[in-house]
């Protein structure tokens, strides 16, 4: 379906927009070489969506989520049941539906089951106006971290196309370089799927950011020669200890950083961090399919028998994070004691 590039709507460059009655998504899958809306009416298509990284990024599967939910209010158990399993890591996902589950259960002790539909529209519209304005607040914090000339390193995708819009990570990273503190980015490809690659250079073009793309392996040795100032990251999951969930290959970046002394931080809302989850020991780690690893580019690359293991996400401990730039401002350690202060200062919403 045609239509109007990420941008043309009230939230801003975002890749998830709502049209009549019907949930669009941009298909990351097809980035950079196509730009193609997927047109959702239905709660499996947007279960389908976010199972295969149609959209993906923790806060974007939230918001997805929650106007699945909408598409759903017919049958809305079925449909929350079927969007609950399709990325288990992702934290965001489960805090969507439970609000709109928690919407869904007043609405019928209100009497008002027949208006079920509107309340869900009006909330996930009010959800996603809200991600694009807590990334703002993420940059607006995270900018004061960094210093004219500034040379970044970002891995995987935490831009407008992981989130509502503006991002996590990159929102940090155009806020710096707005501000003119930043002097460019390094951009790991992050195999298997190539999310750096594919995703963030095209965003760091459109916001015509000065960037260079680099293999994953190749960061240890830009990281030694001295040419990475700060490294910036998103997340799907933040334990309550501090403990990071994100794409794998983000905790060998940390062992570097740490190993020379380079600031390693996350950026995320705080709906990103699940006080349910004591540790990174305790998040569900993803194990996508073997078929990502073995074949690229439509080509297997490794013999008929060879077997794979593609875990989608690796666990970096607090020990080796910097600060936490948030939507309440940037967290630094001991974590259990600033999570707990800035959910206090929130008024305790979130999980």
């Amino acid at each position: 379906m045609e239509a109007p590039k990420p941008g043309a709507t009230a939230e801003g460059f975002s890749p998830i927009r709502w049209s009549g009655d019907e949930l669009l998504l941009l298909d990351q899958t097809l980035l950079p070489e196509q730009e193609v809306w997927l047109t959702c009416s239905r709660p499996r298509d947007v279960a389908g969506a976010i199972r295969r990284l149609s959209v993906r990024g923790a806060p974007a599967i939230g918001v997805a989520a929650a106007y699945g939910l909408v598409l759903g209010a017919g049958d809305f158990d079925a449909a929350y049941n079927l969007l609950l399993p399709t990325r288990p890591t992702a934290v965001n996902l489960r805090w969507a539906l439970e609000q709109g589950r928690a919407l869904r259960d007043r609405c019928i002790e209100a009497g008002e089951a027949d208006e079920l539909r509107a309340r869900l529209l009006a909330w996930a519209r009010d959800l996603h106006r809200q991600d694009v304005e807590a990334n703002r607040r993420i940059g607006r914090f995270g900018r004061e971290l960094f210093e004219q000339g500034d040379r970044v390193l970002t891995h995987c995708n935490a831009g407008a196309l992981a989130t509502a819009g503006y991002g996590t990570a990159i929102g940090v990273v155009e806020a710096a370089w707005s501000a003119g503190r930043l002097a460019s980015v390094w951009v790991d490809e992050t195999r298997p799927l190539l999310q750096g690659s594919r995703l963030t250079t095209w965003e760091l073009s459109r916001l015509e950011i000065p960037h260079r793309l680099i293999t994953d392996n190749s960061a240890g040795a830009i990281i030694a020669r001295g040419w990475v100032q700060k490294i910036v990251v998103g997340a799907d999951r933040i334990a309550a200890n501090g403990d990071v969930a994100n794409k794998v290959g983000t905790y060998p970046v940390a062992v570097l950083a740490a190993r020379h002394g380079v600031p390693f931080y996350v950026a995320a809302p705080l709906s990103t961090i699940d006080r349910d989850t004591v540790s990174g020991a305790d998040i569900p780690i993803e194990e996508r399919d073997a078929d990502e690893v073995v074949h690229a580019f439509g080509k297997r690359i490794a013999p008929q028998d060879t077997e794979a293991l593609n875990l989608a996400f690796d666990v970096t401990p607090a020990e080796l994070v910097a600060a936490l730039i948030t939507d309440a401002g940037v967290l630094r350690p001991p974590y259990g004691e600033s999570i707990v202060a800035a959910f206090s200062e929130r008024g305790g919403s979130g999980h």
